[in-house]
Formats: structure tokens, sequence, C-alpha cells
């Protein structure tokens, strides 16, 4: 129905004659002579409807915005000064000859050229919506994305292998998505978080190098780079160990910036520790295009009249850390009140801060409450520290390390974006040695910081046992830009081992056989040393394409609440369904209290 798309033509084409087709982007009439912008998913191109042919001058007439044409005509040179260098196919024009409707469109909910369309009317009409050029092109990097990551495996020998979707309920850190089973009623599947065992089987089974691009399911509470479904670039390898991996990962992802955005990242990576991230940036996935950072003072504020200060300095769970902003001193009292209300979603108490006016006045030169409480000698060294200099603010965090970590690692992201201290570019970054384990003090027990079959750094299950607070695992996240990318790990390849593992977070043998008895079977017949990693996709297009969430660069996201607006789910079921099922609905009666 077509020989070229629209937005292909150039002047090479000139004189040619043309069949295109696609959707009246729009229409101008500019005494007598009708022009046509004809979109598809290319480009525009301009389309000139002559009086001289009348039949088909009144067809032209007749269409409107986001009607479907077929059109043939002839290119030619734009005439002088009407050409439009913003456009690829600027130069030239097409002569209509022939023009065949092949569908009319309503008036649309909304214009393609409306930046001010809610999002909730974007995701009700979403057909509309994918029809925005800035939407199809960030599916069209998206796709590109994913062949270049496909062909990069393919290329290294990695199988491309198809895991089930409808499986067991495994513990992964989030709630699962349940099917009821018809056959086997008053049973459910689970839709898998991840192909996570799968994918170690397959190492067990020979397969030796797996990649899937697949779905992953969970019933979290969603952000801006969650969502209840999502894409994820799943990867396993047998007898490679984290530095190989590693190196293999950076290259493809070197490969894919430079392919895509004519990128060029750095070879190698840096690497740094999860306990060096937390304690200078207060987060496990820092952003290195911002140069603020933590520092520690609780040493010097352990004996100060100040106890908001001098408890936490005391404490070994908890920390005191200053945060120098340059030319911070500017912010207003009202910003500061709107940063201490931002920490306390984190937890945090309050906020102190002290404005550097004059450093070399000394405590005269600094202006706070919090500055009378603390001795020269201690403000000389916070200020040594910091580094700070004329014309910055001091902020300060003093609570347990975890609320500290938290509030002003968000805090330091906000600060940098709102004063522009955002370095341009692409900062990945390899964050290894995480903890083990974290102790959950309302349950009181051990968690795995990832999950229950990441590899400790001992070989020793008796070492694990007896030290499972100063275990660190053999895992490793790649970051970008404060986004996590990617995480994986070595896995356990012994069956006693991972039956430690299992102890140490409080499942016991009969839970471990009813959850994992086929992986723990699996153990035990010649399994590989394995390592893996999974990245998240749609996040990985997010960043590429500066999109502000992973919705954007999905075709058919969710909502907030986990909610498609196109198609009205989630919806109920058929009664006749439920009854297949073996499900019975349960009402849910609200009582309305009566005014008092």
């Amino acid at each position: 129905m077509r020989s070229h798309y629209c937005g292909h033509l150039t002047e090479e084409n000139i004189d040619q004659e043309v069949t295109l087709s696609g959707w009246v982007h729009r229409r101008r009439d500019h005494g007598g002579v009708i022009f046509v912008d004809l979109r598809d998913r290319t480009g525009i191109s301009q389309i000139v409807f002559d009086p001289d042919i009348p039949e088909m001058f009144m067809q032209a007439e007749r269409i409107r915005n986001e009607y479907v044409l077929q059109v043939k005509g002839k290119v030619r040179q734009r005439p002088e000064g009407t050409e439009n260098p913003e456009m690829a196919t600027g130069q030239v024009e097409i002569l209509a000859l022939e023009i065949n409707v092949l569908n009319a469109s309503e008036t649309p909910p909304f214009q393609l050229d409306d930046d001010d369309v809610s999002e909730e009317h974007r995701l009700r009409y979403r057909y509309i919506d994918l029809r925005r050029p800035e939407m199809q092109q960030r599916l069209m990097i998206r796709s590109k994305i994913t062949r270049l990551l496909r062909n990069y495996l393919d290329d290294n020998e990695f199988l491309d292998i198809e895991t089930p979707i409808l499986t067991k309920a495994t513990p992964e850190g989030a709630r699962d998505y349940l099917v009821p089973s018809r056959t086997h009623q008053g049973e459910f599947f689970a839709l898998p978080q991840s192909p996570q065992l799968f994918k170690q089987l397959l190492m067990m089974s020979g397969m030796d190098r797996y990649y899937q691009v697949c779905r992953c399911f969970r019933d979290e509470d969603l952000r801006a780079d969650r969502q209840p479904e999502f894409t994820q670039l799943d990867i396993e390898t047998s007898f490679m160990n984290e530095d190989q991996l590693m190196s293999m990962m950076e290259d493809m992802m070197r490969n894919v910036f430079a392919k895509v955005l004519e990128q060029q990242l750095p070879n190698p990576f840096p690497r740094m520790t999860h306990a060096e991230a937390m304690e200078r940036y207060g987060s496990d996935k820092p952003d290195l295009r911002i140069d603020l950072e933590l520092v520690e003072v609780a040493d010097v504020l352990t004996e100060v009249d100040f106890k908001v200060f001098s408890g936490p300095a005391k404490d070994p769970d908890s920390r005191v850390t200053a945060l120098r902003i340059p030319e911070g001193s500017k912010l207003t009292r009202k910003l500061i009140d709107e940063y201490t209300k931002y920490v306390s979603i984190y937890g945090a108490k309050g906020l102190a801060y002290i404005k550097v006016n004059d450093k070399s006045a000394g405590r005269e030169g600094l202006q706070s409450p919090i500055v009378k409480f603390i001795p020269d000698d201690a403000l000389t060294t916070i200020l040594e520290r910091t580094g700070a200099e004329d014309g910055d603010l001091i902020f300060f965090g003093a609570d347990k390390t975890k609320v500290v970590n938290e509030a002003l690692g968000a805090l330091r992201v906000k600060v940098a974006q709102d004063m522009g201290l955002v370095k341009h570019g692409w900062q990945p970054l390899w964050v290894v040695d995480f903890p083990m384990f974290e102790y959950d003090e309302g349950e009181k027990r051990w968690t795995a910081l990832h999950h229950p079959f990441t590899a400790p750094n001992t070989d020793s299950p008796q070492e694990l046992m007896d030290n499972p607070g100063e275990s660190l695992s053999v895992a490793y996240d790649m970051v970008l830009n404060g986004t996590e990318l990617g995480g994986g790990s070595v896995r356990i390849h012994k069956q006693d081992m991972q039956k430690t593992v299992f102890k140490l977070l409080g499942i016991d043998d009969q839970e471990a056989r009813d959850k994992f008895g086929f992986l723990l079977d699996a153990l035990k017949y010649g399994c590989p040393p394995h390592a893996g990693i999974a990245f998240g996709l749609d996040r990985l297009v997010m960043l590429m394409t500066g999109s502000s969430s992973i919705r954007e660069v999905m075709a058919f996201p969710k909502t907030q609440s986990a909610a498609c607006l196109l198609t009205s789910a989630p919806s109920e079921a058929n009664p006749a369904q439920l009854k297949e099922l073996g499900i019975k609905k349960r009402e849910i009666i609200t009582e309305k209290l009566a005014d008092s």
C-alpha cells in the first residue's frame, strides 16, 4: 500500500512517483491550494493538493486531522523560501495525483502536540498517545536497544531460552500475583517475580550461557521506575567468576551506548564497596554526577551539650554526618523548612544546619541556632573536614544509621537537582561487597539483602553460621546516574551452603523442602559454579531517552494504582468462571456510620 515511508523522502527522490500511507497530522488551506502533512512513524511528508484535479481536490477539502490516507504523487523540490530545515523531508514535497481515504476519524480526545494532557487521559486513550512522535521515538529506541542487547549476547554464544510464566510462589522480596488453577481447585500458580530458580536450573542442565528478555511480575507499591509487570534482561552463566561476568556486562553496555547515543562509557567502570557508598553517599546506588558527599563528624560531637548530636554520636548503631552545600547560604529559611519536611519522609526528626558567612571570623562568622552548643575546636574540625568556604551551608544528619543514610542520601540528590549541581554525562558504577544479611529488628531475624541463593564470600558454611552479621556476599549492582540498572551475584552451588543460608533465614528443613525441594535436589547432581545478573530494560530505556518514568517507555503501562485505564483492568470476573475455579466471592460490606 506504499512505496516509501513518509520520513524517508529526500532530494534524491525528486521526479519519482511514490505512494505514501499514513495519518493526517495537519491540514492547511492556502487560498485554493491545500497542504496536508502526512505522518507515519518515520516522520512527515508535505502533500500538495492542486485544484487542477477537481475530484481529488474536493476529497482533500473534506479530510481532517487523523484521517488515514493513501496518496500517490510526484516528488518535487519545494519552492524557494518554503524549505523547512527542521524536517528531514523539508526540502521536498509531493504533488498529489491520487488520494484514497482509507478511514475517517472522529475528533481525537486531545491534540498530539498538546503538552498539557494529563497522564490519566493519555493512558485512557493510549492508542492516540502512542501516535505522538516522541512516544514513537522512545519505543523505536527501545526496540533498537533490545536488538543490540540480543545481538551482543548471541555473538557471545548465549542461548535465548524461555522459562515458565505459571510457576510456584517463591520469596523474592515482594508479594506474588497468584493465578487460581481450574484443574487443581484450591491451588494456585504464581506469576514469576523473576526467572531466578529456572535460570539456575538451566546452568545445572549444562546450558552454560542463558539469556531471556522476560516479563516479571511483582505486587508492590509503585513509583516512577516500578510497574506491576516489567521487562528485564535476564542472564546466567556457568564457569565464570564475578570479574569475568562484570567485564562482559560492561562491554555490552558500552556497545549499546555507543551505537544508540554515540556516547562512550568508561573502560573499565569504577567500582565501590557497599560500605563506602553508604558512608560517602548514604545510598547503594549513588549518583556520581553529584560531587556532594556525607562527612562523618560523630567523633567530635560525643561530648557536646546538645543531645540531638551527642546521643547518636555515642550510639554504635547511629551516625552523625555533615553535608556541605556550595553557596548554600543563599537558601532561604522557607526552603530550609521545605527540606526539613522532605527528610521527615525518611524518618528524620529534624534538619540542623550552619550557614558559613565568614569562615575567618570563627564562631562569629557562623549562623545557626545550634552553633552555641558546639565548642570552637569541634566547629573548626567540621569546617575543615567538609571543606566549607564562605557562602556555603552545612546540613547535619544525626539519628540511627539507616535513617541518616536514607534522609541525607535523598537530600543530597534533591538539593543538587534544585541548585543545578548535577553534572551532565553518564556516570556508571559497580557497587560490590554487599552485606550477606541484614537484621530485621521487628521480626528479630536475619533477612537476605539480595535473595536466598546469593553466595557468601566464604566457602565455609560454619564460618557463615558463626558470623552472619559480618559476612559479605559475592553480589554486584550496576548503577548509572543514581539508578540501579541491574543486579546480580555468584550463586550458591553446593547443597550444604544453601541449607546453611536457609537456616540463618529461619527457613527450616520442611519449609525448604516444600518451597525449594526441586532446587535442593538439583544441587545434588553436579551443579556447576554459576553467576548471573538481571537488568531492568524499562529503566535502561528510561535513562537513555531522558524520560521521566518507565511508563513513558512502555507501550501499555499501568497507573500508580496498578490499573489499566485503557482496558479497565482489573475487573470483576464472570461468576461462571469463578465457579469453574472453585472460588466463591466474599461480599465486602461497608457499614455507614450515622452522623453523631
